[in-house]
């Protein structure tokens, strides 16, 4: 299957600003599974300085630097992405006794996955919450990923909010209510009160109607044997071929698609949009 994605974000400002540096997170990972055609990037005004980086995490991440006022800045993203049909259920635990919650990793896998199994985010409230998803679960690791995730799909309303930084899982485990990045922060840490290691993963998921024009968010989870794999509370489902990743990270606010400021005395607004089409 071919997917095509157009990614666009219109920033406009009532006066002329001075941009700061702005990072981009838009270029898609590629995966064992998915390969990357082409992409390209468009910006205007057009940076003076641009660079690509690899980030801490892995990530791809685009620099760029401005040197002139204005009072609009548009990132249009293009790509193309060759995405094989794969059965995402279709892997083995190793030690075997990782099918089974709770259960410990590896040692030198433990060392490397730390920054993912922080306690940030487990409240009283949330180790409950992960513990009767899991009892129903009967403690089983996969069972208690898709039960969390269609939990989560099935219980709670879902809202669009473009700016602003996810919600506490607390708070969006007592309202019920969120975006998907909300859900991916609740999750996440419901995975951490079991000591799977788990991180926010953004980028775009084709043949939702919900998410056929937004930028999206889902979960990672690290399973022995498996490696990430990703699961996704807003759908309720196993993430599989119809989902094309940008960015993961242990703290969701690192790879927003774009971070930057500007100075100046004006108001800001910002429109985005996306196109997800197969070829």
């Amino acid at each position: 299957m071919i997917l095509s994605v157009e990614h666009t974000l219109y920033y406009s400002y009532s006066n002329p600003v001075s941009l700061s540096p702005h990072t981009i997170y838009l270029t898609p990972k590629a995966s064992p599974n998915q390969e990357i055609s082409s992409f390209q990037l468009e910006i205007e005004p057009a940076p003076n300085i641009i660079y690509k980086n690899i980030d801490v995490e892995g990530n791809t991440q685009t620099v760029a630097f401005f040197d002139k006022l204005t009072d609009k800045l548009s990132f249009r993203a293009k790509v193309e992405i060759v995405s094989e049909e794969v059965n995402p259920f279709h892997f083995i635990y190793f030690p075997f006794g990782a099918e089974t919650l709770p259960f410990k990793y590896p040692e030198k896998e433990f060392a490397l996955l730390q920054p993912y199994l922080t306690n940030e985010g487990v409240t009283t409230l949330i180790d409950q919450f992960a513990r009767q998803i899991s009892s129903e679960a009967n403690w089983k690791t996969t069972d208690f990923l898709t039960r969390i995730s269609k939990y989560i799909r099935n219980n709670f309303f879902y809202e669009k909010r473009l700016e602003g930084a996810a919600n506490s899982p607390e708070t969006t485990l007592i309202s019920r209510q969120g975006t998907c990045r909300d859900y991916a922060v609740l999750m996440i840490a419901a995975c951490k009160a079991l000591g799977l290691a788990a991180r926010f993963v953004s980028g775009y998921c084709y043949g939702s109607e919900r998410q056929a024009h937004e930028l999206h968010a889902w979960v990672e989870v690290y399973l022995p044997g498996a490696g990430w794999r990703g699961f996704d509370p807003t759908e309720g489902r196993i993430v599989d071929f119809h989902y094309i990743a940008l960015a993961s990270s242990a703290q969701a606010e690192l790879i927003n698609p774009i971070r930057g400021g500007f100075r100046g005395n004006a108001v800001s607004s910002l429109n985005a949009f996306v196109d997800i089409r197969q070829k």
